[in-house]
């Protein structure tokens, strides 16, 4: 894959230092986001920022073909990769409502059981 600037492309965050993010783009190709890179803002922190493992949105800067190095920024896009959805399907099960239902009255005895206690 040919990286270049301006391209944004996905990557997972493999690496944290206080000056900066290292990226891998793929088993050649890696990168340094560096810290003045992360934000417009003061950067107290670069955990508030990603994890190890994130996998993560990120901009080209600079390319170095021959080395497989990048120069990367998160400054200028949404580089958080979010699905929408949590990956698990809730299965219905075949008795549906009819559970609660049929134990319902028994709770609601229970909880006014422990209510005239007080």
């Amino acid at each position: 894959m040919k990286y270049t600037k301006g391209r944004i492309v996905k990557g997972i965050v493999t690496g944290i230092e206080s000056y900066g993010i290292f990226v891998s783009l793929d088993g050649y190709y890696s990168g340094l986001i560096h810290i003045s890179e992360i934000s417009y803002s003061y950067v107290k922190s670069i955990n508030n920022y990603v994890k190890l493992g994130d996998n993560i949105y990120v901009e080209i800067l600079e390319a170095d073909e021959e080395n497989g190095h990048l120069k990367l920024s998160i400054k200028n896009i949404d580089y958080r990769i979010t699905t929408g959805k949590s990956g698990r399907r809730i299965r219905e099960t075949p008795h549906g409502f009819a559970t609660l239902a049929y134990k319902l009255p028994y709770w609601i005895e229970e909880s006014l059981k422990k209510q005239e206690k007080f």
